[in-house]
């Protein structure tokens, strides 16, 4: 019996609630930027293309790039997704970007290599690229093409954009199966020598699992040091909760991550 695609990628309908966390979200990150005023940094010359700029301290800065289908949201919306991180010294910037189908997702990726490097010129270290969904892909994407980035925490990421195109998702993507291919990082060369965190919601759709199940496995097999993480109890939208916590374990690993960049 073959899969409900529409079913299986469509995550505000298997998220009930999901208005009400994207609601939470933006009360959140607006208390955190009231806290915590960050620095607006162009990288581009169109409106959405800027970041902000969450300064604790030197080193290497993780870059979060934020979901939505590559067609929603922007980074008011995730502002507090570097509360966490903040307290561990670690600075972090949440940048915005085009949306389809204004632009494509190809256009896009584009706009997030010219963050990260205008990020890694700014800070003069290396950048961990960490993205949710959209940024997920958006993030292996990333590994694979800028030396400056050394790892990437890629949670509910895309990596193969094939089964999207007979979904609704697709009325605003416009992605054709040779367009879809060659946006997807699973099939493109591993990132040899450097580290995927593919990181899911434990009660995500089964293509969600089998997303970053697949590109674990894959990736690992050509030499890239991938590790593979199921959020207990999370959906496609509370799996990124932890990332406001500083206690939290994937807090704790992405600090992680930054230390291991700092002595290489």
């Amino acid at each position: 019996m073959s899969l409900d695609l529409e079913a299986e990628y469509n995550n505000r309908a298997r998220v009930s609630g999901h208005a009400a966390i994207i609601a939470r979200w933006a009360a959140e990150s607006k208390a955190y930027r009231n806290l915590n005023a960050p620095r607006v940094i162009e990288y581009g010359p169109g409106e959405r293309n800027t970041f902000d700029m969450f300064d604790a301290g030197d080193g290497p800065t993780v870059m979060f790039v934020h979901g939505g289908y590559w067609q929603a949201l922007e980074k008011s919306f995730f502002s507090n997704m570097a509360r966490g991180l903040n307290e561990h010294g670690v600075s972090v910037a949440v940048p915005s970007y085009d949306l389809c189908p204004t632009v494509r997702i190809g256009d896009i990726v584009e706009q997030m290599r010219t963050a990260s490097t205008v990020l890694h010129r700014a800070s003069n270290a290396p950048v961990i690229i960490a993205g949710h969904s959209a940024g997920g892909h958006i993030s292996a994407c990333l590994l694979t093409t800028e030396a400056h980035i050394t790892s990437a925490y890629a949670i509910s990421g895309l990596f193969d954009l094939s089964p999207l195109i007979t979904t609704s998702l697709n009325e605003r993507l416009g992605l054709d199966e040779a367009e879809a291919n060659a946006l997807s990082p699973l099939f493109w060369p591993a990132p040899e020598g450097k580290s995927l965190d593919a990181v899911v919601g434990g009660i995500e759709s089964s293509e969600f699992l089998r997303q970053s199940a697949s590109i674990v496995w894959a990736w690992g097999e050509d030499g890239v040091e991938t590790r593979y993480e199921e959020i207990e109890g999370a959906d496609h939208f509370t799996v990124i909760d932890p990332l406001s916590d500083p206690a939290s374990a994937m807090c704790e690993r992405l600090a992680q991550l930054c230390a291991q960049a700092r002595r290489t």
